[in-house]
């Protein structure tokens, strides 16, 4: 069933290591890691104008607080009467809530598939998702749109002397089936590649997170559960990079530190585009 996933991800990564292969060498493994970097650019520029869209929901979700608050305080005991009313009001103003979760639900199917794709380089583990097939088995079966070849090329490149597709956590087993193409990985070697790209990952989710919330309309209503948010969002997610780090593999990490700088970009810009919507909505009024 997930394979409508599995399969489109593949097939762009695919398209990215054509172009970066071309330049680089099929087995560069800059050119693979600029695949995987390229993939999420891809996602995030089709995602752009609903990213977009999603801001200007909650910017006008944010302005309509009062008149929320005051319809729940009015009909507080009615919840189908509070339900139709609001409703109401959203559409008044041309609020569509499910717009605003709308990128944040399309990467987290592209998040898990990247993860899978890229586990399925290396099937040779036992852990959940493995096949637990031999270092030869592994090396002649393809990984969705990636030919056996491709594979092998895949197993063949490095970033920095650490392959992508693992990290700091993997078995013995997983690390030994790269023996035949450019040795045996160490776990230090893996760490010096995963550990630097952890704390960037950390870094700007935090840089990302603080620019959000500089821009966000304060709720005085409601200050001890915006307080905890600021707290979530500024600390324990950030940190969530670095504790999920040694689990995860160099390419996944690749993805963070390259969604996290699409991030920022996207998130500058979609302020420009919303001070800009207020001064037309303010000379409109005037």
């Amino acid at each position: 069933m997930l394979d409508v996933v599995y399969y489109p991800i593949s097939a762009v990564l695919w398209a990215w290591h054509r172009v970066f292969g071309a330049v680089l060498g099929a087995d560069n493994g800059v050119a693979w890691a600029l695949s995987v970097i390229f993939l999420v650019f891809t996602v995030r520029a089709l995602l752009l104008w609903p990213g977009i869209v999603s801001a200007r929901t909650g910017r006008r979700l944010q302005k309509l607080r009062p008149q929320l608050d005051a319809l729940r305080r009015k009909h507080g005991k009615d919840t189908r009467k509070l339900a139709v009313e609001t409703q109401k009001l959203q559409r008044d103003h041309g609020v569509r809530p499910l717009l605003g979760c709308l990128p944040a639900l399309v990467q987290i199917p592209v998040f898990f598939g990247l993860y899978h794709v890229l586990r399925s380089f290396n099937r040779t583990g036992t852990g959940l998702g493995q096949l637990g097939l031999t270092p030869e088995q592994n090396a002649n079966t393809a990984n969705y749109v990636f030919s056996a070849h491709d594979v092998q090329s895949f197993l063949s490149a490095r970033l920095f002397g650490a392959p992508i597709s693992v990290s700091m956590s993997s078995s013995d087993t997983v690390l030994a089936s790269f023996a035949q193409f450019g040795g045996v990985p160490s776990v230090s070697t893996i760490a010096a590649v995963a550990i630097p790209l952890m704390l960037i990952a950390c870094l700007a989710t935090h840089i990302n997170a603080r620019f959000s919330l500089s821009h966000q309309i304060a709720d005085p209503t409601n200050t001890q559960q915006a307080d905890v948010m600021r707290k979530l969002m500024l600390w324990v997610m950030p940190v969530g990079s670095i504790v999920a780090g040694p689990v995860l593999p160099v390419a996944i990490l690749l993805y963070w530190v390259a969604n996290n700088l699409w991030t920022y970009g996207q998130q500058h810009l979609t302020h420009r585009v919303l001070e800009r919507d207020e001064a037309r909505a303010a000379r409109a009024v005037a």
